[in-house]
């Protein structure tokens, strides 16, 4: 198995909020509720879903939590949260200031203001409408992982390895 993500989904107990959330609050491009022509049924997954595809290419895809459970044939309490959280980086301090404002204005609990770690970084974190925990990163030049963060995972010419004029991604907007 090559080291990649194309698609992460998240399960949501409101489609239509979390789909306003992402796209309304957020700016996260979407076409909206796709796959409504395929009901499902008490054991069959039902289709609809939203998505959104980043600038990277991955795909955030936003599915009912209980349609995860038919899907994947397990039970619903499975589904019901994890300790993951979703990191977007971005390339000034300040930025991390006004994604996280952003983030407040559309619905998102904001659990405190973000701080510098002694590693390289200056983060906060938020949580989606249904808890989905998001940290927004700016990585401090010279300071820690700041300059390559890939460097914590990738070798020298292995795959993953980015190129030397690689950027962080910007706001969310």
């Amino acid at each position: 198995m090559r080291p990649r993500i194309h698609v992460i989904t998240l399960g949501v107990s409101d489609l239509a909020r979390s789909l306003a959330f992402y796209r309304d609050g957020l700016g996260f491009p979407s076409a909206g509720i796709v796959g409504t022509q395929f009901p499902g049924s008490a054991t069959e997954p039902a289709g609809a879903t939203a998505m959104f595809t980043l600038d990277d290419g991955l795909v955030l895809s936003l599915y009912p939590r209980s349609e995860i459970a038919k899907d994947a044939g397990v039970d619903p309490a499975r589904i019901a949260g994890s300790g993951v959280a979703l990191g977007h980086t971005v390339e000034r301090r300040e930025d991390v200031d006004t994604v996280l404002e952003l983030a407040r204005r559309a619905g998102a609990a904001v659990p405190g203001p973000p701080h510098e770690r002694p590693w390289g970084l200056y983060a906060g974190h938020f949580s989606d409408p249904d808890g989905h925990l998001w940290e927004v990163v700016h990585f401090i030049p010279g300071v820690g992982l700041a300059d390559d963060p890939a460097r914590a995972t990738s070798q020298p010419g292995q795959p993953g390895q980015p190129s030397q004029d690689a950027a962080p991604s910007g706001i969310l907007t």
